[in-house]
């Protein structure tokens, strides 16, 4: 039973999944949590069973973030307890089926979600790592941020968010001493496909994860010092050679000119 706190770590949709395994690893490794969740009862069942394992002071907060007000008593919690040296932006939810059988309410409710809820904890909490020159933010992303045809298009555009707004804060906080890591994972076996729409049986098991493992893989880059983790992913050389290829079209992608092939010629 650990005794030495590291701070506190803030998971959000930490009543299940990969949430709940998240707030099980940190409080293993010395953290006190706050979890964040809209069901009451599982956060509480939750926040007991870890507190008799660990030993480590765990709060429950229910919140639903899709809703302004929740969202705001969760964003004063971030601005205000100088102990929280960790984020986990993990709520979210997706959608498998295309445009033209999505129901366009949904699809902005999973944006309020995934995108703004995420940008707003995230801007709660920044200043206050700033302040203490401390602290670290896991945002989970997916593997649609980078392959968006494989599923819902608005899913994968809200994740494709969730990635580069975490690159950007690499660059603005690399200086400031506050970690940022982005985690992208693949299928991973959750109750996210049941609710996005695709049964969890219907996907191939070969390319589903236990959620354990998921979130093992991914605190292990985090460990490494990774910015952007790939659970599934063999070889890192493959990311490198991908973000190599996105850096080197840096130089050109704002030019005075048109590139030669837009040219048409002179009359």
């Amino acid at each position: 039973m650990t005794q030495h706190s590291k701070g506190t770590a803030l998971i959000t949709g930490a009543s299940s999944g990969i949430g709940a395994i998240y707030a099980d690893r940190l409080a293993r490794r010395g953290y006190d949590l706050i979890l964040v969740a809209r069901n009451q009862a599982r956060l509480n069942d939750l926040a007991r069973r870890l507190t008799d394992e660990t030993g480590r002071a765990i709060e429950a907060v229910a919140a639903d973030l899709g809703n302004g007000d929740d969202l705001g008593r969760v964003e004063q919690i971030l601005r205000n307890d100088a102990s929280i040296a960790l984020l986990v932006n993990n709520a979210g939810v997706g959608a498998t089926g295309p445009l033209l059988a999505s129901d366009v309410d949904k699809m902005q409710e999973m944006i309020t979600l995934n995108v703004n809820a995420l940008t707003r904890l995230t801007y709660a909490a920044v200043p206050g790592f700033v302040a203490r020159r401390t602290g670290a933010i896991i945002n989970i992303a997916s593997i649609v941020a980078i392959a968006p045809e494989l599923l819902n298009g608005v899913y994968g555009g809200s994740k494709a968010f969730v990635l580069a707004f975490t690159q950007s804060l690499q660059k603005e906080l690399s200086e400031k001493n506050i970690r940022i890591q982005a985690v992208l994972p693949g299928a991973t076996a959750t109750d996210f496909w049941g609710t996005a729409g695709t049964p969890l049986e219907h996907v191939p098991s070969e390319i589903v994860m236990r959620a354990e493992d998921m979130v093992d893989a991914a605190l292990a880059g985090f460990d490494h010092g990774e910015h952007v983790t790939i659970p599934a992913l063999p070889d890192v050389a493959d990311w490198e050679a991908y973000e190599a290829a996105r850096q080197k079209l840096m130089p050109n992608l704002s030019l005075r000119s048109p590139a030669a092939r837009y040219r048409t010629a002179a009359v």
